[in-house]
């Protein structure tokens, strides 16, 4: 598994679609995304890259029809197509930087049901929550930057929970220390940051899902998860601290179960929009106007790695065969040479902006550049892969903004970090793009879409149609709220911590 969490200076808070108790089964409190309550929250965080209409208002009632008219034609697909699964709370995705950067989904698992906010990850291998908790993550916090506190699970308390034993042949999965056949099949997991871990011992109990069609039928899938007694390092930092479910090719992770036990199609999409709010959808097999390229199937890892035969940089082209591992739990993209330099040097001097070494110091990034006084905008080179088959693979969203301690934008960053070895595609360069990890063919499939609409392509779009990156500009916000309250914090937030292998 290779996959990375990285601090960045982008703070989005979001606030929750949903306010949840814990009686039997499925006991919700559910809030439109139009609500007062949303709205109230994200007037009150000033969140420039999202909008909510007042209630009552024309807007209001325009955005639940466009609403209402893109669920209906998603239902209308489903009924004539293998069903795809949900979550029971929903489809959406969330990006937290103050939970290390990484996309989040509700899930309900159990009997009676609990409900946990994961972390979603391609590059791992296995779901983990923390149960019956040795050493596990505080349930709240304010540096979680979330309004609820988190859960643990216990299988004392589900009446649908069974223990893995060690005879059992999903145990043969793991790398346990068994000591016996009908011992509990234990396992640990060591990930790249120093000295972080979980480790637990495996259980499997149901997982709620649905279907979004015309009358929903709820599934109760039965799968496999880690009870994690004990985390460490970065698990207990703000880094996943209420779990994190594996999405790899793993036998043992969420959609390789989902599948094997016919509940879905092989296949599952994630979309990742600019403002942080996405989808996850298992089941979604892609449509047939996506571009597409083969999978690499590697018999030592079970990662969603490509083939890439060259890229281009504004006016410049470069061919040059590579792979590279496409990773939702790594914040940014890193490359290796001579890729990096090729991209970055051919970026550099097409920009006309001055290079900011003091930026790039406290960012981590090599190439940062100062916007000058009153700059509204600045012109940016496309970069766009080239892959196995001819398929261009196209970048959105190649920048980090930094933003000075009263709020406005002081400067960019070339968000592409230099690797020794390994080449990762990461959250940064999949923004604005539906990909679709399709198993059962092993391909990988993606097209410009827009996550609020499920049946439109084209270029993603946030609710309020604000979209810098489609005139390849950088747009200053004057009235954004700052999202650095001191240099120090710059320099913290864009410290790069390895999390996920």
């Amino acid at each position: 598994m290779a996959s990375f969490s990285l601090l960045s200076s982008l703070l989005i808070s979001l606030t929750f679609l949903f306010s949840l108790s814990y009686a039997s089964p499925f006991s919700l409190e559910i809030h439109n995304r139009f609500s007062d309550r949303v709205r109230h929250w994200a007037e009150s965080r000033n969140h420039p890259g999202v909008w909510w209409p007042q209630h009552g208002t024309a807007e209001y009632y325009a955005a639940l029809a466009h609403h209402d008219r893109a669920l209906h034609q998603r239902r209308s697909l489903a009924t004539t197509s293998p069903q795809e699964l949900a979550f029971f709370d929903g489809n959406a995705t969330y990006r937290l930087s103050s939970l290390g950067y990484l996309y989040y989904a509700f899930v309900e698992l159990g009997t009676p049901n609990v409900t946990f906010f994961v972390a979603l990850d391609t590059g791992s291998d296995l779901f983990w929550v923390p149960c019956d908790c040795k050493q596990c993550a505080a349930l709240s916090s304010p540096s979680y930057g979330v309004n609820f506190a988190f859960n643990t699970y216990s299988p004392s308390k589900s009446n649908t929970s069974e223990t893995i034993s060690c005879g059992s042949s999903s145990c043969q999965e793991v790398q346990s220390t068994c000591s016996g056949s009908n011992a509990n099949c234990t396992y640990k997991i060591s990930y790249v940051s120093d000295n972080t871990s979980s480790s637990g011992y495996l259980v499997e109990d149901v997982l709620y899902l649905t279907t979004e069609t015309i009358q929903p039928q709820t599934t109760q899938a039965s799968i496999i998860f880690g009870c994690g007694q004990t985390q460490t390092g970065t698990f207990l930092d703000g880094g996943a601290p209420d779990g994190l479910m594996g999405l790899s090719m793993s036998n043992l992770s969420v959609p390789s179960i989902l599948a094997n036990k016919g509940y879905t199609l092989n296949s599952f999409s994630m979309c990742f929009s600019e403002d942080g709010i996405g989808r996850i959808n298992f089941g979604d097999a892609g449509s047939s106007d996506q571009s597409e390229t083969p999978l690499l199937v590697d018999t030592q890892a079970d990662l969603y790695n490509i083939s890439l035969t060259g890229f281009s940089v504004g006016n410049s082209s470069y061919t040059s065969s590579f792979s590279a591992i496409v990773d939702s739990g790594t914040s940014f993209t890193y490359l290796s040479d001579p890729m990096y330099t090729d991209i970055v040097t051919s970026f550099n001097s097409q920009v006309e902006e001055t290079r900011a070494s003091a930026l790039s110091a406290a960012a981590s990034f090599d190439y940062c550049y100062y916007l000058s006084s009153g700059q509204t905008s600045a012109k940016i080179p496309d970069i766009a892969f080239t892959t196995q088959g001819g398929s261009s693979f196209p970048v959105n969203d190649a920048l980090l903004t930094v933003v000075s301690t009263t709020g406005n934008t002081i400067g960019y960053c070339l968000a592409i970090g230099k690797s020794s070895g390994l080449n990762i595609i990461g959250q940064n360069f999949l923004t604005g793009l539906r990909v679709v990890f399709d198993r059962e063919r092993l391909v990988l499939g993606w097209q410009n879409f827009n996550c609020y609409d499920s049946s439109a392509s084209g270029p993603a779009l946030a609710p309020n149609g604000y979209n810098p990156k489609k005139t390849n500009q950088v747009s200053v916000l004057e009235n954004s709220s700052p999202r650095l309250t001191a240099m120090s914090s710059l320099v913290l937030l864009f410290v790069v911590t390895m999390l996920f292998m």
